[in-house]
């Protein structure tokens, strides 16, 4: 019976799919055609978590797709409407199998916020403590394993009637989103992150920021308990400022931590979009949300090093090898070649500092526009770069607005207080 309700479900939800992307195509074929990338967005945001999903995952992989959908889906909205009250007592009772107020003794029934795959409450736990909870919504894994099975036989069939496309592996993609979606859906994983990160924090002696604590007799799969943070994101500036007399050193702090994150860690944080990165009422810095993270292998995590210090100096040549360590290619390439056309877009862009070949970066978009541009160029040249390269560089873009916000005299690639190449 439980198989015959999910294949329903499933077919409903193909359904559903079609007549969103049919309604969509008869508009535009009426003349309401705004642009592409727009028009793209704001389907996948009525179809839903899976879709929201890959749009998120489109706005974090500048290595995979277009620029201008790139920049698009950056406005991607994972908000949607949330789920009733008695719903989510439900499933909580269920999860941990006994009453509500075993557990707690206040849930705030209107949610703190609703995303495509969970929705957070706040909440006191019996024994005392101010928490979060973050519940997983009903049926979001059935929608999820039907979209994407949906998605991934489409890439096939895209690939097989257009073989020139097999390089740039749709089906690949589609699996790897499924893999993160997946293990997004696993509140257990994300536990265990938090508990992983928090002993990196430790063994560092990093006491100026903190993960939130995970109480696991409150937490399962679909529910996750967690300490309750009170601060602010890390771009509100006015209210940071209430909190630590020093925002371009706080800046620095987490900058700091989530390098040393990619060689002391078994992960990184892939995420740290201002609202999972806080700055705490008692001026410490809280690192949340860590359902994405992203693991990198010491060999091309060197290779990234290189990549780097190449980039402070400007060794154009030395910026082509690394680039062809980092990626994957099934043809021969000239370093030299690679090197003269990345030397072109830094020449293009006029950003080279005069007799000391370092770099200055001067206008807002300077960093965004030249590692976007070398990316390209790379892939110009046959060099096909990785899903965990596309996560590190869209950190670099996220940590590169908060300089502009918090720090605009801070140079992320030249300041000695920045070591990233731990």
């Amino acid at each position: 019976m439980g198989l015959l309700i999910d294949t329903l479900k499933g077919t409903l939800r193909i359904a559903q799919t079609s007549t969103v992307i049919a309604k969509t195509a008869s508009l535009w074929m009426l003349g309401d055609r705004p642009p592409n990338p727009k028009l793209l967005r704001t389907v996948f945001e009525e179809l839903g978590a899976t879709y929201i999903k890959l749009g998120q995952f489109i706005a974090s992989s500048p290595t995979f797709f277009p620029h201008d959908y790139v920049e698009e889906f950056q406005n991607c909205l994972d908000r949607t409407k949330p789920f009733e009250f008695s719903v989510a007592k439900k499933i909580i009772e269920s999860e941990l199998k006994q009453p509500l107020n075993a557990v707690y003794t206040w849930v705030d029934t209107k949610p703190l916020a609703s995303a495509s795959i969970a929705q957070v409450h706040a909440a006191k736990l019996i024994t005392g403590e101010d928490v979060v909870i973050k519940i997983q919504k009903p049926g979001v894994e059935n929608v999820l394993l039907t979209d994407l099975n949906f998605l991934y036989v489409t890439a096939r069939i895209i690939e097989r009637l257009a073989p020139k496309l097999s390089w740039t592996s749709l089906s690949g993609v589609v699996e790897e989103i499924q893999r993160t979606m997946m293990e997004e859906c696993d509140f257990i994983k994300e536990a265990n992150n938090l508990d992983e990160f928090r002993a990196f924090l430790i063994s560092t002696q990093n006491d100026d920021v903190i993960v939130p604590k995970v109480f696991r007799k409150a937490s399962s799969r679909k529910i996750l308990t967690m300490e309750r943070f009170y601060g602010v994101p890390l771009t509100d500036l006015d209210t940071i400022r209430r909190y630590c007399p020093d925002p371009e050193k706080t800046l620095i702090t987490a900058m700091n931590t989530w390098f040393s994150s990619l060689t002391q860690c078994a992960f990184f944080h892939a995420d740290v979009h201002a609202g999972n990165l806080m700055v705490l009422e008692n001026g410490k810095i809280g690192f949340i949300d860590f359902g994405i993270v992203g693991r990198i292998t010491p060999g091309t995590w060197e290779a990234v090093s290189d990549f780097i210090s190449t980039i402070m100096i400007g060794d154009f040549e030395g910026m082509a090898d690394a680039m062809i360590r980092i990626g994957i290619t099934d043809k021969d390439i000239v370093v030299k070649n690679l090197a003269n056309d990345l030397s072109r877009v830094f020449n293009k862009l006029d950003v080279m500092v005069p007799d000391t070949a370092m770099l200055d970066f001067n206008g807002e978009d300077d960093i965004n526009n030249i590692l976007m541009d070398m990316v390209k160029v790379g892939e110009n040249n046959g060099i096909h770069f990785p899903r965990e390269f596309a996560l590190l560089l869209k950190q670099f873009l996220y940590f590169d607005r908060y300089v502009h916000v918090l720090a605009p005299e801070l140079d992320m690639f030249v300041d000695s207080r920045l070591n990233m190449l731990h």
